[in-house]
Formats: structure tokens, C-alpha cells, sequence
């Protein structure tokens, strides 16, 4: 186990920019998450850190030591990506002992260091079979036994579950959670899936357009999101986001009128509020005020949307509640759940809301 550290990292290839200056401390047997939008710089994060990119600047630190001069193998890390990557020739048991005997490890050892692996992966009675007779589910767990059967200082996890179907991301989310609470080994997991990141990670660093927007836990970066961008992204469905002017206290916008936040006069701003802190109410009186677009029951509740203008605003209301398309209707919420955010730097605005 190890701690990571990225001090000013960037990395471009001529005029195009993969990351720029990025600082990251990351603590000794932590989680941590890079999730962002394809094209973000979070693949590309990781590869410096394994060591497949060289960074154009700064520098990556591993266990206390600069690795920018380390050959991959080196580096005491073990990646897991996308595509399961294992030899189709060989046995399960086999794929796992491949990196040990590449190691040179003494064959006396790589029996009992398989074995404790498949363990931990619940693979044991898989050994002998070949890549082609497993689900995919266990395929993936092979090539987790195979990182872990080296006992590295470092996880680096790049989109373990986009291969898998919806059903069995879910029971692999939870035994990842389980597998790195066991073993306690520094995780770099890198997805798009913000539930993925939402549920696994100790702290998420959310990328956009090479840069990161923010880091912090998981009810940090839902409750507290940095900006636009960060409020749009994570949520499913995501922050109702709507554009509008503040004067006297008074947010106004298309369909939605606001009284009573404690921010500054602006011609440019954007309030927000998630679905789930909004509730449907009669128009009369009500914040938010439109005809049903639509609605969808998802199972545990309803959700309601109203058009207004040339956007849609979604509320959570229970599964017993029932809506017509075209029905006048209205929202409502509380001050203290919603956000407002600068419309011009697209940055939060601290305490806009008592």
C-alpha cells in the first residue's frame, strides 16, 4: 500500500490538451475516483500514473518516491481495465499465476499465492475451467485475482464494469466495495458512471475538458457541487439548472419566480435545485409553475416534468402519484435546498440560500 501523489501534472500532445496542471494527494489505502465525461483527461490521468503516458510537466509520487523515471514494472501497481485481457488458452488458474511467473517467483509459491487470491475473488472451484466457459462477471473477477495475486502498492481501475449489463454492475459495485475494504489497497478507479462513483469512492475527483472541477466525498460533491457543471453531472436525473436574473432577493425566470434569497442583484444567474428536494404542488403559489411535458414511474416514485421555455424541469414525486400530460401544475421547495450559481464564471455562490 501506498500513497499517491500528482504535483502539477499536465499532459499535451503539441496544441491539444489531455490534463492540465493537476495536484492530487491521495492517502494511503484510499479510494479514490476520476470521473468525468469521455474526453476528459481521467484515462489519460491514470496511464501517468502507471507509467504507459509521461507527463509533458510535474511530477507522480508513489510510496514516497518520484516515479517520472520508472519503467511500468517498476512502479508496484496493477491495473484492471475495461476489457478483462486475459488468455483465452489458458485456465483461470493460470491467468492469475501468469504475472508471478513473469515475476520469476519461485513455483512453490505461486500455487498458494493463487489459491489466496481466487479466494478472495470466491473463484476457487472456476480454476480450471477456461475464459470461454465463465460469465462475464467472473471473467472480471479473474482479472482482479491476477492484480491482486501480485499484492501491489497500487490499484489502477479503469472502467472494470462497462462490460457488464446493468444487473450485474450493481452486485460488482458491491463486491469491489467489500474486496477494497478487505484488502485496504490504494484505489485509482476511473469511470463515467457517477453512480459507480457516487457508491464507491472515499473521495471523487469530477474532470471536465482536461481540468478538474472539483474533489471531495461523495455528499461533498452531491450537496455542495463547484459549479454548473459538477450540479449537472452528478444526480440521476440531474440538478434542475434554470437561468435566470436576481434583483431584490427575487429570482425570476421563465414559469419560475423565487422570493426570499440573501445574493447580490444579478442580471446573470442560475438557480438549482434537485428533483428530489422538489415537491408537486397546486400552481397556485407555487415557485415553479407549467404544464406536464411528462412523467415516468420509475417503481419507488414518480417523475414529473414540466416544460418551461425551452427546457424541462423534473420533480420526484411518491409512486402513488398520478399526473395527466397538459395538466396545469406547479413545484415547490425549500430555500435551504437550493443552489444558486454566478451565470457568468458558472462558479457556486457560497451561502446563497439561508
Amino acid at each position: 500500500m501506498a500513497q499517491v501523489q500528482l504535483k502539477d501534472i499536465s499532459k499535451a500532445w503539441g496544441a491539444a490538451v489531455a490534463v492540465r496542471r493537476m495536484s492530487l494527494d491521495i492517502a494511503d489505502g484510499e479510494f479514490v475516483v476520476l470521473l468525468g465525461p469521455s474526453g476528459c483527461g481521467k484515462t489519460t490521468t491514470m496511464r501517468m500514473v502507471a507509467g504507459l503516458e509521461d507527463p509533458s510537466t510535474g511530477e507522480v509520487w508513489i510510496g514516497g518516491r518520484c516515479v517520472n523515471e520508472l519503467e511500468p514494472k517498476d512502479r508496484d501497481v496493477a491495473m484492471v481495465f475495461q476489457s478483462y485481457g486475459l488468455y483465452p488458452n489458458m485456465t483461470v488458474r493460470e491467468n492469475i499465476a501468469f504475472p508471478l511467473h513473469i515475476r520469476g517467483l519461485p513455483s512453490a509459491q505461486i500455487g498458494p499465492a493463487v489459491l489466496r487470491a481466487a479466494q478472495q475473488v470466491e473463484l476457487t472451484e472456476y480454476l480450471d475451467r477456461r475464459p470461454k466457459e465463465l460469465s462475464g462477471g467472473q471473467r472480471q473477477r479473474v482479472a482482479l485475482a491476477r492484480a491482486i495475486v501480485r499484492q501491489p502498492a497500487v490499484f489502477l481501475m479503469d472502467e472494470p464494469l462497462s462490460n457488464l449489463d446493468a444487473k450485474l454492475r450493481v452486485s460488482m459495485r458491491s463486491y469491489l466495495k467489500h474486496l477494497h475494504h478487505t484488502l485496504g489497497i490504494t484505489t485509482i478507479y476511473v469511470t463515467h458512471d457517477q453512480i459507480e462513483a457516487m457508491t464507491l469512492a472515499d473521495r471523487v475527483v469530477v474532470m471536465s475538458k482536461a481540468e478538474v472541477q472539483q474533489i471531495g466525498t461523495p455528499e461533498v460533491i452531491y450537496n455542495q457541487p463547484a459549479n454548473v457543471f459538477v450540479a449537472g453531472f452528478i444526480g440521476s436525473p440531474p440538478m434542475n439548472l434554470v437561468a435566470g436574473r436576481l434583483r431584490g432577493g427575487v429570482f425570476e425566470a421563465p414559469g419560475v419566480r423565487v422570493e426570499g434569497l440573501r445574493a447580490p442583484d444579478l442580471e446573470r444567474v442560475v438557480l438549482g435545485v434537485r428533483p428530489e428536494d422538489m415537491r408537486v404542488v397546486a400552481p397556485e403559489g407555487a415557485q415553479v409553475r407549467g404544464e406536464i411535458f411528462s412523467f415516468e414511474l420509475t417503481g419507488d416514485s414518480t417523475l414529473v416534468m414540466l416544460r418551461l421555455g425551452d427546457q424541462v424541469v423534473t420533480a420526484r414525486a411518491s409512486k402513488d402519484h398520478r399526473a395527466r400530460i397538459g395538466e396545469a401544475t406547479g413545484f415547490a421547495f425549500d430555500l435551504s435546498r437550493c443552489h444558486l450559481f454566478d451565470g457568468q464564471t458558472q462558479n457556486r455562490l457560497p451561502l446563497a440560500c439561508p
